[in-house]
Parts: structure tokens; C-alpha cells; sequence
């Protein structure tokens, strides 16, 4: 039962990210993404520092999961490993799971190997008593 709205907490208490785009930087950048939010070649710094991110994490940043594949052509691997580092400097807590393939945009079950990604992302969820087991 809410009792006051403004003492409702909006933040999540993790978050799942599966190759995901985190980075509006040259080097690590989703060029489609970063073209239909910020504009075709006319973002300031401010707007790519804004949008970036891996320099946007706080100690209140939720505890996060990650996967990408090294071999993902669509959206850099940079992406996962740039905010995994930054978490992890702000002592948020982060589980990172870096397939050799797979690509992107396989959802549930990375066809290049038999292991159960989504299963490791229950086995986190519990160990943080986020999911009863």
C-alpha cells in the first residue's frame, strides 16, 4: 500500500541488460542509436557525456547483470565492459557473461553453445534474494 506518492521509490532493484548499447562515445557507439537520439552528426560533448551510460553511474546505481558476445558486429562488447567497470568502481555490485559468439540478438538461447544464460541470470537473481529459489 503506498501511503505518501512521493515517498515511492521509482529506481529498480536491478536491471538486466543484454547487449546493450550503454556508450555514445566514438569508440563504443551504436551508430543508429546514437543518430536517432542525439542527431546525425550534430551531438555536442555534453549531449554524449549525458547519454553515455558508463559516466553516469552513482553508489545508487541498481545492481546489474550483463551478456554480450565478443562477436557482436551490431552493437560493440565495449558497451557491456565499459559499464561492468564503471559499476564496479562505484562498488555497485555487476555479474558480466562474455560469449566468444553468438552475435547479437538471440535472445533466450545462444544457439554457438550449449550454456544456459538466462538460467546464470536466475542463479543471480536468487543469490541476491531478489528471486526465491
Amino acid at each position: 500500500m503506498i501511503v505518501n506518492e512521493k515517498e515511492t521509490s521509482l529506481r529498480p532493484d536491478f536491471s538486466i541488460l543484454v547487449y546493450p548499447v550503454i556508450s555514445f562515445e566514438d569508440s563504443l557507439s551504436h551508430k543508429g542509436s546514437r543518430r536517432a537520439l542525439l542527431g546525425k552528426d550534430t551531438a555536442s560533448k555534453t549531449a554524449i557525456t549525458l547519454y553515455s551510460n558508463e559516466q553516469q553511474i552513482t553508489p545508487g546505481t541498481p545492481p546489474t547483470f550483463l551478456l554480450h558476445s565478443s562477436d557482436d558486429k551490431i552493437v560493440p562488447v565495449g558497451n557491456s565492459i565499459a559499464y561492468y567497470q564503471a559499476l564496479i568502481k562505484a562498488g555497485v555490485k555487476a555479474e558480466m557473461h562474455i560469449y566468444s559468439t553468438g552475435g547479437h540478438g538471440y535472445g533466450l538461447h545462444n544457439k554457438t553453445n550449449k550454456d544456459d544464460w538466462f538460467q546464470r541470470c536466475i542463479n543471480w537473481m536468487q543469490a541476491n534474494s531478489w528471486l526465491q529459489p
